[in-house]
């Protein structure tokens, strides 16, 4: 007997307002929690982004940044060669691992 077919009998004999609260809890449990937690992370790396962190950016460049101001940061991604990007667009650090 599976998941499902125990929620679809406990509908029919009981509230179905219990069921529809059951399923938002699960949903939220394995969907939106996990969404939120790494939407804090994403934040908290863009936060404490600093001068000189080896960084790839959402479109997958990568490079280390040189100037940070509040909204954007100017990456150095080859040999003198900065481009500038928004902060949402970094998306990793890379400064722990190795080339």
């Amino acid at each position: 007997m599976t998941l499902i077919t125990i929620f679809l009998q406990a509908e029919s004999s009981g509230n179905p307002l219990i069921f529809f609260v059951l399923v938002f809890g699960v949903f939220w449990f394995f969907m939106i929690r996990p969404q939120v937690k790494k939407q804090k992370q994403e934040r908290k790396f863009r936060e404490e982004m600093k001068k000189g962190d080896k960084v790839v950016t959402t479109g997958g460049l990568h490079g280390k940044v040189v100037e940070i101001s509040e909204k954007t940061v100017k990456i150095d991604v080859s040999n003198g060669l900065v481009l500038k990007f928004e902060k949402t667009c970094v998306s990793a650090d890379l400064s722990q691992t190795k080339d």
